[in-house]
């Protein structure tokens, strides 16, 4: 295995070994459950579908209930096949098993971290491109300070070029941040400690794959 699911706790910060305060988010980083391993031969890949976080079963529709039955676990809430790993714990892995932090990671491993950046709904120019707005008050500008201005040339081309920056959706995209250190790992609560910041809000799903 080289990738396990998790999610982001929150932020707080650690000393390292030179006593220097270091910024680290936490992440709940499993326990994470095979509920099926795909073979070439059957499914024409190879890969492990891996679950994370248990939800209620009510919650669960039968063809959901059927599949983690068969695998051997509860009703899962997030679900992702993983494609690259040891091809020797692979095939020790069978549905059902149970995969821990401390069983892929190490203290002092490189991981990327994948998450989904925070949603900002409909933002304006000075919120999403940091715009400085139109002029100044003083100018007789009286309500233009967070306005786009021109965005076009005059009568040629006499339409806008595609990608100028405007107005629009902020936020809520896939995010990868890359090259992070892990500072601790605390197995007994499942969490990891990682040096920086990742992309998204408390509670979030990430994906921290092996760099």
């Amino acid at each position: 295995m080289s990738a396990l699911l998790g999610k982001k706790v929150g932020m707080t910060g650690v000393f390292d070994e030179e006593g220097q305060y270091v910024p680290v988010t936490v992440i709940q980083l499993g326990p994470n459950y095979v509920t099926q391993k795909k073979t070439k031969e059957k499914d024409g890949y190879d890969a492990l579908q891996i679950g994370f976080e248990e939800k209620a079963e009510r919650k669960a529709n039968e063809p959901a209930k059927g599949h983690f039955e068969k695998a051997g676990t509860t009703p899962l809430r997030y679900i992702r096949e993983i494609r690259s790993f040891d091809e020797a714990k692979f095939k020790a892995l069978e549905a059902g098993a149970e995969i821990k932090a401390g069983d892929v990671f190490n203290e002092g491993d490189t991981i990327h971290v994948i998450g989904t950046s925070k949603g900002r709904g409909f933002q304006g120019v000075v919120k999403r491109h940091h715009f400085g707005g139109v002029g100044q008050q003083t100018h007789g500008q009286s309500d233009r300070e967070r306005a786009p201005g021109s965005i076009g040339a005059s009568s040629y081309p006499s339409r806008v070029f595609k990608g100028q920056r405007m107005g629009g959706r902020m936020g809520g995209e896939q995010i990868t941040t890359r090259n992070l250190k892990i500072m601790r790992i605390i197995p007994e609560q499942h969490l990891i400690l990682v040096k920086g910041s990742i992309a998204g809000a408390k509670n979030q799903l990430v994906r921290v794959v092996k760099g």
